[in-house]
């Protein structure tokens, strides 16, 4: 069915999908009082969400650099943080989500090809969410075997344990390497795990990716303080991840609409509002908008959007 349509009126499609799940969002939130949160929102946790943001863009270029320099492509770090903020402002300024990301692709193939720059891009990318996964399913099972942690609702256990189940077996079955097809593990397996697992690595990877999930959490939360939310380190750490893995579903434009939908569907375990919930995923939203503004410079500069040579 979707093969009929233009590729531009799917991307379409998806801002009229924001826009509907955003409008059920505020029905349902009681939109005037969020309106009212906004309007009374503390700056400074705003500004230090922006600071985590910062942070956190930089670590993620740098480890897109390091993970493109085990596939042959060499990234000096000026370059690979002008190209991080380019992706950052086309993917938020643009239906897909994705297109930021291609384009750093297309411009990093001139060393080894266009294979490995797309493996460079898709493979940095894995391992952010496979971090924010780790933390979530880590202090979830904690939060259910230690009582006061966190108060679950019997509704949310089971998609929560499904959840949890289903990201460890897909772990378990990466590393299983009877598992794959030789094709499959030919171009992605094998390639993945010598540029984030290799000896010579693996240490920066893991320490970048904890950075940057850690990162990420932090800004959520300083969005949901700057609205009166106090998220404990316990409710953070479970719920916020929850919050921007939604975001990979890719139906909407930057998961508005999906976002704060998660948002209203977890935090109130941890006592926020649903209009608490729904300000603090806005907040973070027009946040992460902020934070990628200097993909603008980046745009602007003629050596950042030609391809990369050694």
């Amino acid at each position: 069915m979707t093969g009929h349509i233009p590729p531009f009126a799917l991307k379409w499609l998806q801002v009229v999908l924001a826009v509907i799940l955003m409008a059920l969002a505020w029905r349902v939130a009681n939109g005037t009082g969020a309106m009212a949160l906004l309007a009374d929102l503390h700056p400074a946790w705003v500004g230090a969400a922006l600071a985590a943001l910062t942070v956190q863009t930089v670590l993620s270029a740098l480890r897109w650099r390091l993970t493109a320099g085990q596939l042959d492509i060499q990234i000096d770090r000026r370059t690979a943080i002008q190209e991080y903020y380019l992706a950052q402002i086309i993917n938020q300024a643009l239906p897909g989500g994705l297109l930021g990301d291609a384009g750093r692709a297309m411009r990093a193939r001139a060393q080894a090809g266009l294979l490995p720059s797309v493996q460079s891009v898709v493979f940095e990318r894995l391992a952010g969410q496979i971090a924010l996964f780790v933390f979530f399913a880590a202090t979830a099972l904690l939060s259910l075997a230690l009582p006061g942690w966190l108060d679950w609702p019997r509704t949310h256990l089971p998609p929560l344990l499904a959840l949890i189940v289903t990201g460890a077996v897909a772990l378990l079955g990466f590393w299983r390497a009877e598992l794959w097809p030789k094709r499959a593990a030919r171009y992605f397996r094998t390639p993945c795990l010598h540029a984030l697992a290799a000896p010579e690595v693996r240490t920066r990877q893991i320490t970048m990716s904890v950075g940057t999930a850690l990162c990420n959490i932090a800004a959520f939360t300083c969005c949901a303080h700057a609205v009166g939310v106090g998220l404990s380190p316990v409710a953070a750490l479970v719920l916020v991840p929850l919050v921007l893995l939604s975001m990979l579903l890719p139906l909407t434009i930057s998961g508005w609409g999906i976002r704060e939908g998660a948002a209203m569907a977890v935090l109130p375990i941890a006592g926020a509002t649903m209009a608490e919930a729904f300000a603090a995923s806005v907040i973070f939203g027009f946040a992460m908008l902020a934070a990628s503004l200097p993909g603008f410079v980046a745009l602007r500069m003629t050596s950042s959007v030609k391809p990369m040579r050694s």
